[in-house]
């Protein structure tokens, strides 16, 4: 794996297992970061950059391939998403997708058209019966199920291309073998196309020759060293959470610059039942970390009195955080003057960067993380990021191998603006012990039903919403709950978890009879996209 400890800035030389790789160039489509994913999968390492970067800037990964991703544009958008031709012409094999696969047509001389039946969803490609078997299916039946999503098609082919698949609306697949020149109109690194890592697998090995140099034990080695160089005599702070993100940042950090590294807990009081207790203790006794816990309650929701606004919420969390780190950093600075404080760690992941920053090219902001676009402009610490360019899949495999507990690794994600966004509209005191309770419930059966490990996230959400119910014999005016349980991959896509009906009863009845003021509880049955995991 690569060194995530890239820390916002370009090196002079890049870790080996980050050499040879593939680039893959984002036109923003939704599923670029999955094909980044799939490519990794492979242990091959990828990098997502926008299209607009330079060829200086591609070659300085010296990749094997470059893949050109999906977009929502039509390339005769006066608008549309452009990369430089000259990519097609550094000798380097690539494979278009979608977007990618009608841009480098037009490019070099081909037609596109829009549609007059659009694909989308499932289909049948049919690949070409020729002498000459392409590579990128080689080994594969005639047909196959495939994933679309397009409403331009190819219609004229580019001088030195040929047609490989069809499906039954448009030419599917084609290739210039001779310049390694390869594209797709369907989604190769979505589950839905069967076969389709083999796709992306033959692309990689019998096409661009890549090599197998991402793994856990490289980005390790290659990640503490670079924080280890980076930091020099510095002291760090480390904003630590107690989740497996900001816990597997702090152990790659204390392995490189040890007893100089200080972790800050911070309780927001945004955190769920019994947390700020528990996990001092499980940092401290059973990891052995150096943790100062923070309790700064009072300060984060006076922040939040008579804020509604989702972003504006995650904004002054973001802002709060920064300012209890400052005036710890002081405090310690001022006892232990053995160094200066440069620089904060946090846990930050991709798909945090991916929501939060453009970071796609025309990609639009979804939210803003407090840990990435919350922050404010000027800080008084630069930030290290190790884990910016890894999947939360990736993190887990990082922890194993750095040997933390099971039960820390499974643990689920848990939103950096914490409870803020699950209580919707204005935050108080009393509005969280009433989702702390509720969301107790809720972990509490899903670990019951031996279902904890098997889904992504199990929350509660409190809805701004109050119902008529019967308590008793009386009537009541009570506040609502919804459960939300998702299972995912990397939080990129997600899906709500068919949960057994008798779970669901337990649920809501132990919610109902136990946390005062509930009478009415909700399940939600949304998927990403069109919803996020979070309400807010």
């Amino acid at each position: 794996m690569s060194s995530g400890a890239q820390m916002q800035q370009t090196q002079q030389q890049r870790p080996n297992s980050e050499l040879g790789g593939v680039v893959v160039l984002d036109f923003g489509g939704q599923y670029t970061q999955l094909i980044a994913r799939r490519i990794r999968e492979q242990q091959v390492f990828s990098s997502v950059l926008p299209c607009t970067t330079t060829l200086d800037e591609i070659r300085k990964f010296e990749p094997s391939g470059i893949v050109l991703s999906g977009g929502p544009s039509s390339v005769y958008d006066p608008q549309a998403p452009k990369c430089d031709v000259n990519v097609l012409a550094l000798g380097i094999p690539v494979l278009g997708i979608c977007y990618g696969m009608q841009w480098l047509t037009h490019h070099l001389g081909g037609k596109v058209e829009p549609a007059e039946r659009r694909e989308y969803g499932s289909a049948v490609l049919n690949i070409e019966n020729t002498d000459h078997k392409s590579e990128l299916f080689a080994e594969f039946p005639k047909s196959l199920r495939i994933w679309n999503s397009h409403g331009d098609h190819v219609v004229g082919l580019p001088p030195g291309f040929r047609t490989v698949g069809r499906t039954q609306n448009a030419v599917a697949a084609v290739e210039d073998a001779q310049r390694k020149i390869y594209a797709v109109e369907f989604h190769p690194e979505v589950r839905h196309t069967d076969r389709g890592t083999e796709i992306l697998r033959n692309f990689l090995f019998r096409v661009c020759k890549a090599e197998k140099k991402w793994s856990g034990a490289a980005f390790i080695e290659e990640t503490t060293e670079a924080i280890r160089t980076k930091v020099g005599n510095h002291r760090v702070i480390c904003a630590l959470s107690g989740g497996v993100d900001s816990t597997v940042a702090a152990v790659l950090v204390h392995r490189a610059i040890g007893d100089r590294l200080t972790n800050i807990f911070v309780n927001t009081g945004l955190l769920r039942k019994n947390e700020f207790e528990d996990t001092l203790e499980m940092l401290r006794d059973r990891l052995g970390l150096r943790v100062i816990g923070v309790d700064a309650s009072e300060r984060f929701l006076s922040q939040l009195k008579g804020v509604t606004e989702p972003e504006r919420k995650r904004k002054l969390i973001g802002a709060e955080f920064i300012s209890v780190f400052a005036d710890q950093a002081m405090e310690l600075q001022k006892n232990e003057a053995h160094g200066e404080i440069a620089y904060l760690v946090q846990g930050t992941l991709y798909p945090d960067v991916i929501e939060s920053v453009s970071v796609k090219g025309p990609s639009a902001t979804i939210k803003t993380h407090h840990n990435v676009g919350g922050l404010p402009e000027k800080m008084p610490f630069a930030l290290i990021e190790p884990l910016r360019d890894l999947f939360k899949d990736e993190v887990r495999r990082i922890g194993r191998d750095l040997g933390l507990p099971n039960e820390l690794l499974v643990k689920h994600p848990f939103p950096g603006p914490g409870l803020a966004v699950r209580v919707l509209g204005e935050v108080n005191a009393e509005s969280l012990v009433t989702l702390r309770e509720a969301d107790a419930v809720v972990v509490d059966e899903i670990r019951r039903a031996g279902l904890y490990e098997k889904v992504w996230q199990a929350f509660a959400v409190l809805l701004p919403v109050r119902s008529v119910g019967v308590m008793g014999d009386y009537r009541t005016y009570g506040l609502t709950i919804a459960v939300r349980v998702v299972e995912s991959e990397d939080a990129m896509t997600a899906d709500w978890v068919r949960l057994p009906g008798d779970v669901l009863e337990r649920i809501s009845t132990r919610i109902v009879n136990e946390v005062p003021g509930v009478t009415r509880v909700v399940y939600d049955i949304s998927s990403k996209p069109p919803g996020t995991i979070e309400w807010e």
